[in-house]
């Protein structure tokens, strides 16, 4: 039987490499639904290409343009409710909402047992207390699709299914070091917004890119890390690897480590988490082992690059602290990309906020949206003054 598939967050940079795992799999998958920012041209032509019958979009407006575009056919539906209703209409949904706004997607998906395939760590990072709470649902799970979460998983499958994985010493999360490892402080003052723009290794959207500028996508990592795998964060470890081809580590109590190993092409991870347990004989990533490259690791710059240490903060004091950083975060990297503040001044941007932040156990969405806001409000009001 075709596994029906559920694409929120088609038009960025993960879900265009989903759709291309798609029509390379077209006896094996079926899109149903998308959802997508403003690029409305973008989604109507996955809609004409695909025969998708439900879209999700931002906004009434959104709605009506949309409509003139695909046709009275198509099921529009709008904003965050549009999103909830459309992660529970395939067997898949992937998750390639940006930021905070993937929250509904990822609870509404769990909550009505299916399998989630995340590429939106905020969400998870935010709300970690509560996606818990609906991971027992029957029939619901959750498959990484960051590489190096995906590598987890793969790199864990021989480990033993108790609480905590008590065989595993720890996890090794790989980072390229983004494009200024090596840097000084006095050297990144300098930095413009198209020197955080050109990663050396991958191509992403434009936030998670900046988040990989200054380590505080492998911070956020480590967050989500803990929460998929049920493993402390202390027992989360970085390590610069800057060929990106390990893309993460476990290390047994025995002192075996077992690593995963491709070429950085995100369409493997997304064909594994969308086609598991079968694989996809597609090679994305495939090594050529006859052909000599190095493997090089480092300890990262903690110094420099001071989100790391917020990140560990962050999951030291729990509760809403999480979600305090990632919200803080969203708001200083949206600021740098519209040329509010330097990108030396994001992190600092983010330890203030933190700063601020009172212990919270988050037990209610409505304590998470409350303490979201609270961390953007006081993250807007440092931009603008």
């Amino acid at each position: 039987m075709r596994r029906t598939v559920a694409l929120l967050g088609a038009t960025g940079s993960i879900g265009t490499q989903t759709l291309d795992v798609l029509r390379r799999e077209p006896d094996a998958f079926e899109l149903v639904a998308i959802a997508g920012g403003q690029r409305l041209a973008e989604l109507a032509a996955i809609v004409n290409d695909f025969g998708v019958t439900r879209v999700g979009v931002v906004s009434e407006d959104d709605r009506r343009t949309l409509s003139d575009m695909v046709g009275a056919h198509v099921d529009i539906v709008v904003g965050s409710k549009g999103l909830s209703d459309l992660s529970t209409c395939a067997d898949v949904i992937v998750n390639a909402v940006v930021g905070f706004a993937g929250l509904p997607v990822t609870l509404g998906a769990l909550k009505s047992g299916r399998r989630l395939a995340l590429a939106n760590k905020e969400s998870l990072i935010a709300a970690a207390p509560l996606v818990a709470q609906v991971r027992n649902t029957p029939g619901a799970q959750i498959l990484p699709i960051d590489s190096e979460h995906c590598a987890i998983h793969q790199c864990l499958a021989g480990s033993s299914s108790e609480a905590g994985h008590p065989d595993v010493r720890r996890l090794l999360l790989t980072a390229s070091g983004g494009p200024f490892r090596g840097w000084s402080k006095a050297r990144l003052a300098e930095v413009t917004k198209s020197d955080a723009l050109k990663h050396p290794t991958w191509s992403m959207g434009p936030k998670i890119t900046i988040d990989s500028s200054t380590l505080m996508n492998k911070g956020l990592e480590v967050l989500e890390a803990s929460a998929l795998f049920g493993i402390e964060a202390e027992r989360v470890d970085i390590v610069v690897h800057p060929q990106s081809i390990v893309h993460s580590m476990v290390e047994y109590v025995d002192g075996a480590v077992i690593a995963q190993l491709s070429q950085p092409d995100m369409r493997l991870p997304i064909a594994y988490c969308i086609g598991s347990p079968e694989r996809l004989a597609h090679g994305w990533g495939r090594l050529d082992f006859t052909q000599s490259f190095s493997l090089d690791f480092e300890a990262p710059d903690r110094e420099v690059f001071g989100a790391l240490d917020l990140a560990y903060e962050a999951a030291r004091r729990g509760g809403a602290a999480p979600a305090w950083l990632s919200a803080a975060n969203e708001v200083a990297v949206d600021a740098f990309l519209n040329d509010q503040i330097s990108w030396s001044g994001i992190v600092p941007l983010v330890e203030e906020v933190m700063d601020q932040y009172e212990d919270d156990p988050l037990d209610s969405l409505e304590s998470l949206f409350a303490n979201d806001a609270n961390a953007r409000r006081l993250a807007h009001g440092m931009v603008t003054h």
